[in-house]
Order: structure tokens, then sequence, then C-alpha cells
């Protein structure tokens, strides 16, 4: 009889104490997710504070994500507006080495090496 009663007691702890772990989950998921964030500009910094990235729309109703070396240059530029989107990929010396562009009047590829040669690929 006396280890039933042990038991029913550690049975109904346990319950007591899953009940609050659930209810504690739930309480703290709900409160870590905002539905919507909503500004002109997003910046992400590094622990130094230095900005590494960049999301913002530009006066020309364009949105532009760029992305920065730990220099503070700008190493990708991805945009996108009414006419299309584009995207670079800047080489150590901040030249575009990769520029694709999407539009409605065609799209390119252009690839550039380090010592100026020049491969266009377009329609």
């Amino acid at each position: 009889m006396k280890v039933q009663r042990v038991a029913i007691v550690l049975t109904a702890i346990n319950s007591v104490l899953l009940l609050s772990a659930l209810a504690s989950t739930r309480s703290t998921s709900v409160q870590a997710v905002a539905p919507v964030v909503r500004g002109r500009a997003f910046e992400l910094v590094d622990e130094r504070g230095q900005i590494r990235s960049r999301l913002n729309v530009e006066s020309s109703g364009e949105i532009v994500l760029r992305l920065l070396d730990q220099e503070g240059t700008i190493r990708v530029k991805l945009g996108a507006g009414k006419d299309g989107s584009g995207l670079v990929l800047n080489n150590d010396a901040t030249e575009p080495g990769v520029h694709i562009l999407a539009k409605a009047t065609g799209s390119s590829l252009r690839l550039v090496n380090k010592d100026g040669r020049e491969r266009l690929v377009a329609p």
C-alpha cells in the first residue's frame, strides 16, 4: 500500500512538471515571433557594430540588398524594380566580376576577369 502511494505522488509531481514545461514552452514561442516587421531600411551589424548588410527601398522605388565585407565595402548588390532585377558580385578591387540583369528588354550575364577580360552572354 505504501509503494502505491509513493507511485501516485511521484506520478502527480511528474504530471505537474510536464504541464508546467509545456505551458512555458508554448508562451515563449508565441512571444518570440513578431507577425510583421516594418520599416524603410534594415541593417545587420557585426559584433563591432559595423554594418554588414543593408536592405532598403531607394527613392526610385527599387528595393536593394547590399552585403558588405569586414571593411565596409559593398561586395554583393541585389536589386529589384519595376523594370526588372539585377545582381552584382564585386571582386577584391570592388569592380563587378559578375553582373546579371533581367529586364523586359532582355537578360544578360556579364563576367569580367581580374585582368579585364570580359564575356557577355545574352540571348
